[in-house]
C-alpha cells in the first residue's frame, strides 16, 4: 500500500509549542505507517521532507502527476480544519486522489480499545 502523508507545522496541538506538536504528529503517523507497512512515496525529488505541509502543493501534485493513491495519513481532525473549512471545494478535490484517507489519532484509539 502507498500513501502520501500531512504534518501541519503552524499548529499547536494540546498545549504543546510548535515543535513538540510536528514531533508529536512526525511520531505518530511514521509509527502508524511502519506498523501498517505503507509505502511512503513523494512525488517531489527536491521536498525535503516525507510529508507535506501545504496541502495546495500536495493537491498541485497530484494534478501534475495525475496519479491515484492508496492513502493519506494526517495525526488528527484538528490539524486538517482550516484547510477543509477554508477550501471546501479543494478538500473534496484533493480526497479524490485517494482511496482512504486515514486519520491516525483516531486509528490509535481504536487500537488502544481493542486491546483492553
Amino acid at each position: 500500500m502507498q500513501g502520501i502523508y500531512f504534518i501541519n507545522d503552524r499548529i499547536c496541538l494540546n498545549g504543546l509549542s510548535k515543535e513538540e506538536s510536528v514531533s508529536l504528529q512526525e511520531q505518530s503517523v511514521k509509527k502508524f505507517i511502519n506498523d501498517q507497512n505503507i509505502q511512503v512515496i513523494k512525488f517531489n525529488p527536491y521536498q525535503l521532507n516525507d510529508y507535506y505541509t501545504i496541502p495546495h502543493a500536495l493537491l498541485y501534485d497530484l494534478k501534475k502527476e495525475k496519479i491515484h493513491v492508496d492513502c493519506f495519513l494526517y495525526y488528527s481532525s484538528q490539524v486538517m480544519e482550516d484547510f477543509i473549512y477554508s477550501y471546501p471545494a479543494k478538500w473534496l478535490i484533493l480526497k479524490s486522489f485517494f482511496k482512504d484517507i486515514i486519520t491516525v489519532e483516531t486509528q490509535n484509539d481504536l487500537n488502544i480499545q481493542e486491546v483492553v
